[in-house]
């Protein structure tokens, strides 16, 4: 299959049968004509949408400057490389103003011409394969900024659109990143409720002591600090829907009265006597395994029950390969603008690392590396020379061989080995999660108290952070 197709237009013949010669050995599809009213002709009789219009600039009738002008006016999407042996600045400024995407001076070098088409040819696919992400992103491919292709995404669209129009409990589960909170989002804004609050409570983020107050309100004098009347979350979000991520993270004392509030449709505020009505859709997310957690007496059965109503499972993003080429591309979209960016694609050598990368902090971890890419590409396509280090460099190594451990003649202060080994992977674990301390703390499998007292531990700051 040819690489490219390509219009060579000169009024030399010796010229037109060299390029034709050298470009089709190269597997390009070409075309030759016989100066500028030629390739005019033949581009107004043509259904062939040419990649590349490779042109002399000295020629009768219509010269290199006009057939750039008309081909940028009819055929937009094709690029246009000048040739000329009578090259000037005024000449070469005033062509890549008009559009062209380079400028050759004659006599030039077999490489020099091969290295100029390579590239431009390499271009327009490129733009075409964004041009068919984008389209696949605005027709069939995204619901309420959830993105993929793959089975088991597109399994998560069709419960959200069944489950929206319901006021059924949902839990969602699946690991750090993989966009819980969006579904949440996706169900409540196709909702009936959509004109209601969507109130978001992270229960790892909020100390024990507070989430009652938090959730229920409290009144003036019930406890210390207890200065006025508060209204609860449950009551802001009356009429709408609360999204309790990382239920699991709730203690047992408070789950016993999360599932008295949830039989009842009414709370109590901290202190209060009276009930107060509420009407609520309650959508709850979790990384844990509920069901084992059920098992090991750390979650209530019935709560469990209770939320587990309609469960949508998120997989993974390194079981959805197939979704990183729309993913980039969304994010890149996002950021552009965002950003004030020229980034419109991804070079395929940049892309083949994304693919191949595990992504342990899932959706989320690739948003980031995209970011932080566009941050530092220069050019108006992401290359490999933007991307983080540590996704070049591959994944860490975690199994540790017992019988390659060397230990020195001197000895070792073990205890200073594994403080500094515990700090390097709490550092990675907040970069992975962009500095969002209650989902590096999932990636290490501690509690946010824990995360929390390790990083006052060895003092770390968000200042020496890999993050954008």
């Amino acid at each position: 299959m040819p690489q490219g197709k390509v219009l060579v237009v000169d009024d030399e013949l010796s010229m037109r049968e060299f390029l034709e010669i050298l470009l089709e050995n190269q597997g390009y599809d070409v075309t030759i004509a016989n100066g500028g009213t030629d390739a005019v002709a033949k581009l107004n009789a043509s259904d062939t949408t040419y990649d590349l219009v490779l042109t002399d600039l000295k020629m009768p009738q219509v010269d290199g400057i006009q057939l750039l002008e008309f081909v940028k006016k009819k055929h937009p999407a094709t690029d246009v490389i000048l040739m000329t042996a009578f090259s000037t600045t005024e000449n070469a400024i005033k062509a890549m103003k008009l559009g062209a995407f380079d400028y050759l001076t004659k006599p030039f070098k077999v490489d020099e011409v091969s290295v100029v088409v390579q590239r431009c040819i390499e271009k327009r696919a490129l733009s075409r394969e964004n041009e068919r992400l984008r389209e696949q992103l605005s027709e069939r491919y995204s619901f309420d900024s959830i993105v993929g292709k793959s089975r088991a995404i597109r399994s998560v669209f069709q419960i959200v659109e069944r489950v929206a129009r319901t006021r059924t409990s949902v839990l969602v589960h699946g690991e750090t990143g993989t966009g819980k909170e969006l579904v949440a989002k996706a169900i409540h804004f196709n909702s009936p409720r959509r004109d209601g609050p969507f109130i978001v409570v992270n229960c790892g983020a909020i100390p024990e002591t507070l989430m009652e107050s938090e959730l229920f309100g409290h009144v003036k004098g019930s406890f210390t600090g207890a200065t006025t009347d508060k209204v609860g979350l449950f009551q802001e979000a009356h009429n709408g829907s609360l999204f309790l991520d990382e239920i699991g993270e709730l203690s047992l004392g408070l789950q016993v009265k999360l599932l008295r509030v949830l039989q009842e449709r009414s709370v109590k505020p901290v202190g209060g006597t009276r009930e107060k009505p509420i009407d609520v859709r309650i959508i709850a997310a979790t990384n844990r395994e509920l069901a084992e957690e059920v098992r090991a007496e750390r979650f209530r059965q019935d709560l469990y029950y209770r939320l587990n109503v309609i469960q949508v499972g998120l997989p993974p993003l390194r079981e959805r390969q197939e979704d990183i080429p729309l993913l980039s591309h969304h994010f890149v979209d996002k950021y552009r603008d965002e950003m004030g960016s020229s980034v419109r694609a991804i070079e395929p050598k940049a892309m083949d690392i994304l693919l191949n990368h595990s992504f342990p902090g899932n959706v989320r971890e690739l948003e980031n590396i995209v970011e932080r890419a566009m941050t530092f590409e220069m050019s108006d396509v992401l290359t490999v020379e933007s991307l983080p280090p540590y996704v070049l460099e591959g994944p860490p190594a975690i199994s540790i061989d017992p019988s390659n451990i060397q230990i020195p003649d001197s000895g070792v202060d073990l205890d200073e080995l594994l403080s500094q080994l515990e700090r390097r992977y709490l550092v990675r674990a907040l970069e992975l999660s962009n500095g969002v301390r209650t989902d590096a703390a999932k990636l290490l499998g501690m509690s946010f108290r824990s995360i929390r007292y390790k990083l006052d531990k060895f003092r770390i700051t968000d200042d020496e952070l890999d993050i954008l």
